[in-house]
């Protein structure tokens, strides 16, 4: 996992809620890869990997900033909460000959993350597109990106079609 937690450094500098979605990425691979309990990885995370400082004096004092704890908890919390919605979403999305399980674990981390943060429905769609679309570039060097910023495009303009409870789309 270093190579998550040296993207994770690339990107989150002096930016505290892309590296709050940064660490949420890599919070929900390891808890889909090991298993782990959510809360276990959220307390991991908030005891032991913010805060650190870097030997590479290319980042700006050698020190990358606090994340937004708050944000990080809510993502992880939200992506594992959501993980059958994200999932469904996804089988949605995907084409038939590209089953969500052969997706890099990383992007399905990614995924979760920001679709667990776009249910919560607190930031317009198109940040958490290029938010996301920006956070793919730094862990994939590929097509990935274009697959995120697609994938994430189709999925929240299906889901900003279905009416909500307060917009009287609940039955009666």
């Amino acid at each position: 996992m270093t190579e998550l937690q040296d993207q994770s450094e690339l990107k989150g500098a002096q930016r505290p809620r892309t590296a709050a979605r940064v660490a949420a990425i890599q919070a929900l691979f390891q808890i889909e890869q090991n298993e782990d309990r959510p809360e276990s990885v959220i307390e991991q995370f908030l005891m032991h990997r913010f805060g650190t400082t870097l030997d590479n004096a290319s980042y700006e004092e050698g020190f990358v900033p606090e994340p937004d704890t708050r944000l990080f908890s809510t993502i992880v919390r939200r992506g594992v909460a959501e993980r059958d919605v994200v999932l469904e979403q996804l089988t949605q999305t995907l084409p038939a000959t590209w089953p969500v399980a052969r997706l890099d674990p990383v992007l399905r981390a990614l995924f979760q993350a920001a679709l667990g943060e776009a249910l919560e429905g607190t930031v317009p769609a198109r940040v958490l597109i290029n938010e996301y679309m920006d956070i793919a570039h730094g862990f994939f060097s590929g097509d990935e990106p274009k697959l995120v910023n697609g994938v994430l495009d189709t999925i929240m303009k299906r889901l900003a079609s279905v009416p909500s409870e307060e917009e009287g789309g609940h039955a009666d």
